[in-house]
Formats: C-alpha cells, structure tokens, sequence
C-alpha cells in the first residue's frame, strides 16, 4: 500500500450542537508538500448539511479527511452498544443507519429523536441531572481506542456523555449521520479497509496533533497566530501567518490538516497494536491513537 498516495489533507472541527449554522465547525485543507493548511470557504459559518455536501461533491481527489468526532460508540467492553436490547445494532454502520433513520425529522443532523428513545437514553449523561442507568461510572464506557488516547496523555470522555464543555456525544452522533448519509461515496477508516486510491475519512483527535506539535495535551488548544505558526513549523509546514488572536476551532483545523499530511505516510498509524477485526467494525478507531 502506497501511504504517500494522498494528495489532500483536510481536518474538520466537528460540532454538534443545537441550530444550522455552526461557528464550531471549521474546515481546513492543505496539499502535499509544506504550503501552509488554509480555511475552506473563509470567514464561511458552515451548516452540517453543508460539510455533507462538500465531502459527497465538491472534496479534492485523493484527500484524506479527519473529522473531529467519535465514529461510533462503545461496544467491545460489553459486547453491545446498548447491551440487554434485542434491537442493539451488531456493528458501526447499522449504528450510523439506526441514527440516522430514527433521527430523520430533526432538522440539521440533530439527533434528538435517536437520544430521546426510552431504551437508548438509558445509556445517556443528559442535561437537567439526567443520567441513564446503564451509563456506567465516572466518565462512562469507553472505546478501546480511548483507552488508547489516555496512555498518550490525553483525557477522553465517553461519546455516550452529552453534558458539559467536554462532551463528544452529540457531535459524534450527528457526525454518524453524515457517515450513513456517504456510504458508497467515500470509504472510512478502519470501518472500511484502507483503499489503494481515492479520498478516506478518519475520526481524529485533536489533541494527538497538538501533542505530535510539542505541546501538551493541557495546552492544545491554541489561541494566536504566532503559536499556531510555532506549532505548524514543528510539523515541517509553512506558516499560516495569522497576527493576534485566533478561535481555537480554525486553529484546531488548520494545525491537524498539517499533522494528517506527516502522519499519513506512517505504516504504525494505520495498523495500531490493539486494532483487531471486530473492534474496526464496531467501534472504530482514531488516527494516531496507538
């Protein structure tokens, strides 16, 4: 396999949260080489529907998308994603169908209706105090690919958690239905094999790129132009050569497009010791979690 192949590199700062239109999300892409990463559409307030749109019609060729969200749930450390539920989906794409099909008539991707169901929102930390009873402790179940992000020294939370500044879930499950919503236009890893050719979506994490960058996962998020570029030339790009302030979203973008153009050509990422058959098909995995 030809590791090198891609010639786009594009991140997504995913979000989740109620409305169309998102300043959370922000898109980013760079090319082969060292130019610099570059916002996509600039000064642009994208809707989810949007990002589908452009991943199905308007994405460069041969570009390797990372998307900053959870491409699945827990399931391996039970057996299930919702265990005791004779309807619990056997693996990530009849998730991603499920979501999609019961979250159908909310507007915008939501995901009210999929979280509102009596059996699913058992496994839920919602707002108002509201926990289910198959939550688990603490921080909730968690991926094995999670467990793999914390001895990295990062601090995941359970994509099963919709409450507080630290929640995945709802951005996860409404990012699940962009992935339904692309099956047969565009292959994910490690749900799909790695193809010899054309475009590939991954979950990333944006704190491994803060972290490969030189700083620590306390100190990922970046704020000015001048850290970002520091972090950028760590990664052996160009600047981007913002002065001043910058929202932690675009900076988050622009750094991990950077990253995914030196970390795709690493074999080791691809194939991660505790990646199995079973926990690909299910749970997923995060690029550069090892």
């Amino acid at each position: 396999m030809n590791l090198e192949r891609f010639a786009n590199f594009l991140a997504i700062d995913w979000s989740g949260a109620a409305g169309e239109r998102q300043r959370g999300i922000a898109v980013a892409l760079c090319s082969a080489g060292r130019e610099a990463p570059a916002p996509v559409r600039p000064g642009h307030v994208w809707s989810r529907t949007e990002v589908l749109s452009y991943l199905r019609d308007d994405l460069p060729p041969d570009t390797l998308v990372g998307m900053d969200l959870g491409i699945s749930l827990p399931f391996t450390d039970v057996g299930a994603f919702f265990p005791g539920w004779s309807e619990s989906p056997t693996d990530a794409r009849s998730l991603w169908a499920m979501v999609d099909r019961m979250a159908d008539e909310d507007a915008h991707l939501a995901v009210n209706a999929f979280i509102d169901h009596p059996e699913i929102a058992r496994h839920f930390r919602r707002h108002g105090g509201r926990c289910g009873d198959r939550f688990g402790i603490g921080r909730g179940r968690m991926r094995r690919t999670e467990h793999a992000q914390e001895a990295m020294g990062c601090r995941p939370y359970s994509n099963f958690n919709l409450v507080g500044a630290a929640q995945v879930g709802k951005s996860s499950l409404s990012g699940m239905r962009v992935l339904h919503r692309l099956t047969g236009h565009i292959a994910v890893w490690p749900i799909d094999p790695l193809p010899p050719s054309g475009s590939v979506i991954c979950e990333i994490y944006t704190t491994i790129a803060a972290i490969t960058a030189g700083r620590s996962a306390s100190r990922s998020k970046i704020r000015t132009g001048e850290d970002l570029d520091t972090a950028l030339a760590a990664l052996d790009s160009a600047p981007f050569g913002h002065t001043g302030a910058i929202d932690d979203h675009s900076s988050d973008a622009l750094l991990t497009a950077a990253w995914l153009r030196r970390a795709a050509p690493d074999p080791t990422l691809w194939h991660p010791k505790s990646l199995t058959p079973e926990i690909a098909a299910s749970e997923g995995w995060t690029f550069g979690a090892r």
